[in-house]
């Protein structure tokens, strides 16, 4: 049997089908942890394939728990790029089901984290929520001021509140002065965070340490990246770990044509922004002296249309190969093994 399960935000429709391709039941329960532990309570060992969304981290785990096979596909999998003409919940449920029948693999499978490394991952999640918050009260304070002839100058995000008030115009302070309130409180609750994030590494994941051993790899990216990736052992080569993260080119070749494509931008967004800072932080003024650094800038300087932005991107995938290494193997981090391998 062969349970497809759409998943809604209230309701989700069940559709189970046998080994003969034959309906053998429909229905539709209510989207709660009583309402699908009873339905799965009831059942034997089983297939269910559901898509990829708000609720399949904790359906998912449930299902696994009550002794079913769970496998949650890839959205872009299970319909295509085309959406389809004739669709409803209904028959959103049955397809699941078809698909999963025949073949796992065309849905291509995604695997979801443990319950811990998603909880801690919330609390990065947070800290990035404020600080695009601030960054934008920052530039709205800078723009309104910028607009009445004044400017603010250059400082940090953190002294901003205390040197901003000094340079907005009387008139405007009583709208700016209390925004500055707010983006220093936001400051305050970053650096909780700040804490609280290094507290758990400490404690729970020590391999987030080992992969701070480069430089532009602080205490921030090195948790984010161990959180995302939850299973070095899910790949069997680093070189995926690119891939994981989006900053592989799409592939789109057809006979002898083989045009230059963009990053495929797949997986979690704030993986690959995380990894982009610090390969512009390497690439930068202040960067280490490494070979990361000069592959990039070999990149870079072959000119052309954004040759400093494919060249971060480069550094950036080679980063994120380089930090699951590291992390695989426990080993230490060597920033010249090609000039040591010349010199030899």
């Amino acid at each position: 049997m062969t349970v497809g399960l759409d998943l809604g935000d209230r309701k989700s429709v069940i559709c189970e089908v046998d080994a003969a391709g034959t309906v053998v039941k429909r229905c539709t329960l209510a989207t709660t942890r009583g309402a699908i532990s009873a339905y799965c309570g009831k059942r034997s060992g089983c297939r269910v394939v559901l898509e990829a969304g708000t609720h399949s981290p904790w359906v998912s785990r449930m299902l696994e728990a009550c002794g079913h096979e769970a496998v949650v596909a890839h959205p872009s999998a299970v319909y295509g790029s085309r959406r389809r003409k004739k669709r409803n919940d209904r028959l959103d449920a049955e397809l699941l089901a078809r698909q999963g029948r025949a073949d796992v693999q065309l849905l291509h499978p995604i695997q979801h984290r443990r319950l811990q490394a998603q909880e801690h991952l919330t609390v990065i999640r947070a800290r990035d929520q404020l600080v695009r918050s601030r960054t934008k009260l920052i530039n709205h304070v800078r723009g309104s001021v910028k607009a009445q002839g004044d400017r603010i100058g250059r400082c940090s995000a953190e002294a901003f509140p205390r040197k901003a008030r000094g340079q907005v115009p009387r008139e405007m302070r009583i709208a700016v002065f209390p925004l500055l309130d707010v983006i220093a409180e936001l400051t305050t609750r970053i650096h909780d965070f700040d804490r609280q994030i290094e507290a758990v590494v400490v404690e729970s994941y020590p391999e987030a340490l080992r992969l701070q051993q480069l430089r532009g790899v602080g205490a921030l990216t090195a948790p984010a990246f161990v959180l995302l990736v939850d299973d070095p052992y899910r790949f069997t080569r680093s070189r995926d770990v690119g891939a994981y993260f989006g900053l592989v080119p799409r592939l789109d070749d057809s006979s002898d044509g083989t045009p230059q494509s963009r990053i495929t931008k797949a997986g979690a967004e704030l993986g690959r922004r995380l990894l982009v800072s610090a390969a512009r932080y390497i690439l930068g003024p202040h960067g280490p002296d490494c070979d990361i650094r000069r592959h990039g800038q070999s990149i870079a300087e072959r000119g052309g249309k954004n040759a400093r932005k494919r060249a971060a991107i480069a550094v950036a995938r080679k980063l994120a190969v380089l930090l699951h290494r590291l992390w695989v193997s426990a080993g230490h981090y060597d920033p010249d093994p090609l000039l040591r391998r010349r010199a030899a």
